[in-house]
């Protein structure tokens, strides 16, 4: 009577053990993998580009000073502010994702915005990071967004009329730095 019953026990624990699902993981861009590597003595270097809605974008140069290897990438600070506090929010974009990106906002500005869409719509950039930019129609109006942690809803930082257009110029004066 024991066996089976300790048997049954058994099968129903491990179920449960395999049932659980684990917690989506942080993604790391190639400069924040380069930065948290064991066995080195890492130098950062922030240089302040501008603002876009409370949102402070600043290219970061990580070198490592065992043996000089560097990187550059862009990186987007926003202080997300609740009732209970508040709490910053980071995104960090590789310099071979920011062609990208500025390709994707001229082409939202472009050939997106101009149009009027007659169901819901989003058009979204995605980095390796998780970082998002883009826009999603909103009745006959374009919001646009970013979007600087991929699994965090508090992350998020609404855009402005004109500041679509004032990404893109620090988003270029960040690019003419790295």
């Amino acid at each position: 009577m024991k066996k089976p019953f300790f048997a049954l026990l058994l099968i129903v624990f491990s179920t449960l053990l395999h049932a659980q699902k684990e917690a989506p993981q942080k993604q790391e861009s190639n400069a924040e993998k380069f930065s948290d590597k064991a066995g080195s003595l890492i130098e950062k270097e922030f240089d302040q580009v501008g603002d876009v809605a409370k949102c402070k974008i600043q290219v970061v140069t990580y070198k490592d000073l065992l043996d000089g290897h560097k990187l550059t990438a862009v990186l987007f600070e926003f202080e997300a502010r609740a009732s209970y506090g508040s709490d910053t929010k980071r995104a960090v974009l590789d310099a071979d994702e920011i062609d990208a990106l500025i390709s994707s906002i001229r082409m939202i500005k472009d050939k997106v915005m101009p149009t009027q869409a007659t169901k819901y719509t989003e058009v979204n950039f995605k980095s390796r990071s998780g970082f998002m930019a883009g826009c999603f129609s909103k009745k006959d109006k374009w919001s646009t967004f970013m979007k600087l942690e991929k699994y965090d809803s508090n992350s998020y930082v609404w855009l402005e009329d004109g500041d679509f257009d004032k990404l893109l110029t620090v988003l270029q004066a960040a690019k003419a730095k790295l």
